[in-house]
């Protein structure tokens, strides 16, 4: 099944674009920034807080990266424009971190300013594991700085655990996923098991040192966990939030709000959503089928 599964992946990547797009809607906004304030206004309608993201990785040039900036800051202002319940979420290829490290943190220094100006939030996300370090360098600087920022960290990475002992001490804002690039075995776990086992080693750790963490997974039975020690530790929800990916698990989702849990939902949109859209599909090859068959079966 996994052959067949790999093997309908593979062929929804050499499909039209815009057949792809029709399908690949259930997991992005759209790609304008209206598309993502609409969907945020109804995840806020709904008591659900929301993350915009505006798609892209590894820009090649420094305007690129400049431009990429503007387009964090655009959704910033228009966050506060509207009055949504949202923060933003950047990477940091697409800020030039490959370009150089300064330059990029120069883009970073505009978006968390502008950020702090609005009494907003930016969260870091984490890339793949060349770029880690660098990732927590520039995060590290921008907490020192302004504050109002957050990162990213992967369960999956052997690191993480150690990471958190030292992040904790700077009062670090966290979300923790499981992680979804590929890594050598030596710096990664593999097997379900003991990624399962880390991240909840990982969110205890964080809790220890009594940090803010974004509990960002679709598995329920991390979920059904992290319920369980939030209420042996007797936690506040002032403490902590629940993240999912828009288009993904929603009932899991809506059971998890409405057991009286703060939900954030990651709302992607940009020109850049196939390569995004594919990443999905491959973590969900159930939907790659249904696009595959939905083919043959129209009349």
């Amino acid at each position: 099944m996994n052959f067949i599964n790999k093997s309908i992946v593979r062929f929804v990547k050499i499909l039209p674009k815009s057949i792809v797009y029709i399908f690949a809607k259930q997991y992005i906004a759209g790609v304008k920034l209206s598309d993502a304030i609409r969907v945020v206004k109804q995840l806020n309608a709904n008591g659900i807080l929301a993350t915009v993201d505006v798609l892209g990785e590894s820009v090649e040039s420094k305007q690129d990266a400049i431009n990429a900036a503007g387009e964090a800051i655009e959704v910033l202002n228009e966050i506060d424009k509207n009055k949504l319940d949202a923060n933003v979420s950047v990477k940091l290829t697409q800020l030039g971190l490959l370009l150089g490290e300064d330059f990029c943190y120069e883009q970073v220094a505009r978006i968390v300013g502008r950020a702090k100006e609005l009494n907003n939030f930016v969260r870091i996300d984490m890339e793949d594991s060349p770029v880690t370090d660098a990732t927590l360098r520039v995060y590290r600087r921008a907490k020192e700085n302004f504050g109002n920022v957050g990162i990213v960290l992967q369960a999956y990475l052997r690191r993480t655990v150690s990471d958190i002992e030292k992040l904790n001490i700077e009062n670090a804002h966290y979300r923790l996923c499981k992680g979804i690039y590929v890594e050598p075995k030596e710096i990664a776990f593999k097997e379900k098991d003991e990624v399962r086992e880390n991240y909840l080693e990982a969110l205890n750790k964080i809790f220890d040192g009594g940090n803010y963490v974004g509990i960002a997974t679709h598995d329920k039975y991390l979920t059904d966990r992290a319920q369980k020690i939030i209420a042996e530790r007797n936690l506040s929800k002032e403490q902590y939030e629940f993240q999912m990916l828009y288009g993904v698990t929603e009932k899991l989702r809506d059971q998890i709000k409405n057991n009286g849990h703060k939900m954030r939902v990651y709302v992607p949109f940009g020109e850049h959503w196939y390569p995004y859209s594919i990443r999905r599909l491959q973590e969900n090859p159930t939907m790659a089928w249904y696009i595959t068959k939905s083919l043959f079966t129209r009349r």
